[in-house]
């Protein structure tokens, strides 16, 4: 197992600033719209600054923050540890990643119904919108971050 801090640290962060900008283009359609009337109906099972009106969001975003940095540092060091063992070029290597975060993703989702009374809409609707989200961003990411580590120029600055 490789464990280069380089790698995980930028493309951690690019990671992380390509989903954020993504998120927030589609964040309001899918939250204010699509969900909307599942998350009022189970308003009890959000955190009380969400429950306030107006949302108090602010006060969730040093922990969104935090848990979405170090969840893209591991998912980065994790693509740069199968990254050999899938074959094609870099954005058929991200897709086919897309694929494994997707298939667990659904995995863990599932296993959390058991747990949390949740309508599907929200658990495998959400898990859904992430793992197809996660396709498209991590076939984004790994095209881009591939051509990064073909240049040897770029880590040599």
């Amino acid at each position: 197992m490789k464990f280069d801090i380089k790698v995980i640290l930028l493309g951690g962060l690019a990671f992380y600033i390509a989903q954020w900008l993504v998120s927030m283009g589609t964040g309001s359609f899918i939250h204010e719209g699509v969900l909307v009337e599942a998350y009022q109906a189970n308003a009890s099972f959000w955190r009380p600054e969400l429950n306030q009106d107006p949302p108090d969001m602010a006060a969730l975003m040093p922990r969104w923050i935090a848990t979405g940095l170090i969840a893209a540092f591991i998912m980065t060091g994790i693509f740069d540890n199968i990254r050999s063992a899938l074959n094609g070029s870099a954005l058929i290597k991200g897709a086919k990643f897309g694929v494994i975060v997707f298939l667990f993703t659904i995995c863990a989702y599932a296993g959390m119904s058991g747990v949390f009374n949740l309508p599907n809409i929200i658990g495998f609707g959400g898990a859904w919108k992430v793992c197809l989200f996660m396709l498209w961003v991590e076939s984004c990411w790994a095209w881009s971050w591939g051509n990064c580590l073909r240049s040897r120029a770029f880590f040599a600055r």
